[in-house]
């Protein structure tokens, strides 16, 4: 070989745990005395070093360090004649011996030579175009390395498997080695313990996502605090789906081929059942979730509030840049309320905007008191329409469900080969059925949390109504979620309901709380003040039940 050749070295521990044994010591022998007896250098500047990846689910490939040398063969980042040494073949790949086979080509075709240090074999065109049944033995050794792998990785979901079905029988207390565990929790002494700095931060994270923080907001504020769900990575990208772990409640779920276990009690719950409830709701909610911008508007931006004249969404704007007043806050008449269509397409029939400010106080002033909120919430049918979702999620279940045993029935009395398109169907019905079923588990919770909750109390809304007037954005995040939980929808009509009649001096808007008693108020464009205010009967506002086209 030529004193310019490249040797590199590849370690792979299924296990990471390994590395810390003679795994790793072992492999790097193997290159290193293999590289000396042919006079020639180790060249370490390209680290190839995959710890804790499977070969066999091909993990070092799909995110490892051999996906990394595969795609540098592929861009001729690594030149040919060049020396890839490994420990054996089954350090490449354990995957089906055809993909196995396949990568090894790849490699080799791109004139690399790979060496096995542990047997002194050589694999490149040279050698295999003299020896072809070196080729024939590669394939029996990826065989067998799968075979091993196999046999192993069945023997291993079985063990699993039964100490899930163990565990929900009550007679099996101990670690079941599955999936990701949560990073508040450290197994220790044969039981799980928590983490006391993390579960401060879960559950900061978590008061502060209800309060109508964005995940950027939350993961600055638990810097601030000295707290981390996490010691590394980017947590902001994964915080809400931190929000959905059942772990919270302390249930582990996995999966192990196609059957699902859900183990209660796995864990130490850091949430109650009815916090957790409340929680998801919440995560359901799109919109909701984030107030935006420096000062966050507490109708808008939740799909809640729509133009009475179109029916589009109505929005709002801070002319943030405009003169404020003696303490900064941004003057009245330059935060605005309008209509979306008027002001994308001009196709709304009432041109024009008003200052949001009249509304906000409004609204504030109707909710803190207690008569006028208890008549507004006063309907003993606002779970009708959440029953009514969860009767049709549970009778499509029901109908897929039949589906799929007539036409598993249908195969098991047929002793010829399975049509495609019945297995196709079989497929297709079975992902409809997890997709009711998850509408089932969301309407389940969604009526839980109503069924528990108290409608907010006028002190509530009360004690937010300075915080509001100084622009105070915690307390306009309070409020944005007062009014998500209380109103579906909130119609606006800003120059009155007939604005021929009713001139510029009053504007009118609709009131429609979850299940409860529709009601109009009429108010001053200018001071918020009430004009006047009637019930709404519910056929009256059966246009604004859907959101415009």
């Amino acid at each position: 070989m030529s004193a310019n050749v490249r040797v590199y070295s590849y370690l792979r521990f299924s296990d990471a745990r390994q590395s810390a044994g003679s795994s790793a010591d072992r492999q790097t022998q193997y290159a290193v005395q293999w590289a000396n007896k042919r006079g020639l250098q180790l060249d370490e500047s390209l680290s190839l070093r995959d710890e804790g990846l499977s070969a066999f689910h091909q993990r070092h490939v799909k995110q490892g360090a051999l996906g990394t040398f595969l795609r540098a063969v592929e861009e001729g980042r690594i030149t040919a004649g060049s020396v890839l040494v490994v420990e054996g073949l089954d350090r490449l790949s354990r995957a089906e011996p055809i993909h196995a086979q396949a990568q090894l080509a790849q490699i080799i075709s791109a004139g690399i030579t790979v060496v096995t240090a542990s047997d002194g074999r050589e694999y490149n065109r040279e050698g295999l175009k003299a020896n072809p049944m070196d080729l024939v033995y590669s394939l029996l050794v990826m065989i067998r390395a799968h075979e091993e792998s196999d046999t192993k990785s069945k023997r291993v979901k079985a063990a699993i498997r039964r100490q899930c079905e163990q565990w929900i029988a009550g007679t099996y207390r101990g670690l079941i080695r599955s999936g990701r565990d949560p990073q508040w929790l450290r197994w220790e002494d044969g039981a799980w313990h928590t983490v006391p700095e993390r579960v401060e931060a879960v559950r900061m994270a978590i008061n502060l996502f209800r309060a109508g923080h964005g995940s950027l907001a939350i993961v600055d504020r638990l810097n601030a605090a000295g707290l981390f769900l996490a010691p590394t990575g980017n947590i902001a990208i994964r915080l809400y789906k931190v929000f959905r772990l059942p772990a919270l409640v302390g249930t582990k779920r996995l999966a192990i081929d196609d059957t699902a276990y859900s183990l209660p009690d796995y864990y130490p719950a850091i949430l109650s059942r009815d916090e957790f409830d409340e929680l998801q709701v919440v995560v359901q909610q799109r919109g909701r979730r984030k107030g935006k911008g420096e000062i966050p508007g507490i109708v808008t931006g939740m799909r809640i509030a729509y133009c009475g004249y179109c029916g589009s969404a109505m929005a709002a704007q801070n002319l943030m840049s405009r003169r404020r007043d003696k303490e900064g806050r941004v003057q009245d008449s330059h935060r605005r309320l309008s209509c979306c269509f008027g002001r994308t397409s001009r196709r709304c029939p009432v041109s024009g905007s008003l200052s949001v400010v009249p509304v906000e106080r409004a609204l504030l002033s109707y909710c803190s008191d207690q008569f006028n909120l208890s008549a507004l919430l006063d309907c003993t049918s606002a779970d009708q329409p959440i029953k009514q979702k969860l009767s049709e999620a549970r009778t499509r279940c029901a109908k897929i469900d039949a589906q799929i045993e007539r036409l598993t029935n249908a195969l098991l009395h047929d002793d010829g080969a399975v049509p495609m398109a019945i297995m196709s169907k079989i497929r297709e019905l079975e992902t409809a059925l997890d997709q009711s079923k998850r509408e089932v588990t969301s309407a389940e919770a969604e009526l839980a949390n109503l069924t528990r909750k108290t409608p907010a109390t006028a002190d509530a809304w009360a004690s937010l109504v300075t915080g509001i007037a100084a622009q105070n954005y915690d307390a306009r995040l309070k409020a944005r979620e007062l009014v998500a939980d209380t109103f579906s929808r909130i119609v606006i009509y800003r120059r009155g309901v007939t604005p021929s009649e009713s001139g510029e001096q009053s504007l009118e808007m609709m009131l429609i709380p979850h299940g409860g008693q529709p009601r109009t108020l009429r108010i001053h464009r200018k001071t918020g003040d009430w004009i006047a205010g009637e019930d709404v009967l519910m056929a009256e506002t059966s246009i604004f039940n859907a959101p415009a086209q």
